[in-house]
């Protein structure tokens, strides 16, 4: 592999990679600890768009990981962001919470499902049968179709959960309609994240626990990726993938002397 240049900013995916089931994993305290103290730039990032940057520093507040708003990119950001590109002052239906309706309402967008510009799919732990109807009717009649991620399940207690892109693939069975996914592993969701902090993705590492999303994403950006085997992908999987990340690691732990 091609000499690199020295890592000077750090995007790190959160679930799996810094907590688990709303545990911290052990190091990931003196990683952003010493990303902190650094003065690096650096994300914490989600697919997950049900909660705002609050929300989410909320949370890590109260397992002991200080992350500042503003070092929060979700999936709901980087779509709002792109939406905000491509047709300012729009509108659209949203299946969502929150950390959605809130982003789009940030960039000025009017939620509405009067011939909507859009339809928005994100997470939620409450799809109903009667917003789909309406997300396929609003599709088959004009709009655009986004979503948030491709995720198909999500995590849980008591196991995984339907996630957005399995909802999104009901949708498109039902209008014979693609949606444009804005989140992981769209690199789109990476650069975004790096221009809203000033980065450059030649001296960037993104770490996560999926191939098929976060190194992937990291990977097309063009950054350094490690994979940590505290998540999803189990080390026997690597090699399922056409591509590799920069480095594997067993945890967080071990990427605080690299910061």
């Amino acid at each position: 592999m091609a000499d690199r240049k020295p890592i000077e900013s750090w995007l790190t995916d959160m679930d799996g990679v810094l907590i688990h089931e709303g545990v911290p994993i052990p190091g990931s305290d003196a990683f952003i600890k010493k990303l902190r103290e650094s003065g690096k730039p650096f994300l914490v990032l989600t697919n997950n768009s049900i909660y705002t940057p609050r929300d989410l520093q909320a949370r890590l507040n109260r397992m002991g990981l200080e992350v500042p708003v503003e070092n929060i990119w979700t999936s709901a950001l980087a779509t709002a962001k792109f939406l905000d590109d491509q047709r300012p002052g729009g509108s659209a239906y949203v299946i969502g919470e929150a950390g959605l309706t809130t982003a789009l309402h940030d960039i000025g967008y009017i939620l509405t499902d009067h011939d909507p510009d859009y339809v928005v799919l994100g997470e939620t732990r409450t799809y109903s049968f009667e917003a789909m109807t309406k997300a396929v009717r609003l599709i088959n009649a004009g709009a655009r179709f986004i979503c948030t991620n491709p995720d198909e399940t999500g995590p849980s207690t008591e196991g995984p959960l339907p996630a957005t892109g399995a909802v999104a693939a009901l949708i498109t069975k039902a209008t014979g309609k693609q949606p444009y996914f804005a989140g992981k592993p769209n690199p789109l969701m990476m650069r975004t994240g790096l221009n809203a902090i000033g980065a450059h993705s030649e001296t960037s590492a993104m770490i996560g626990d999926r191939m098929d999303t976060d190194v992937l994403a990291g990977i097309e950006a063009g950054m350094q990726t490690f994979l940590v085997l505290t998540g999803l992908t189990r080390p026997e999987q690597v090699e399922n993938f056409p591509y590799r990340p920069s480095k594997i690691v067993e945890s967080i732990a071990d990427l605080v002397e690299r910061v």
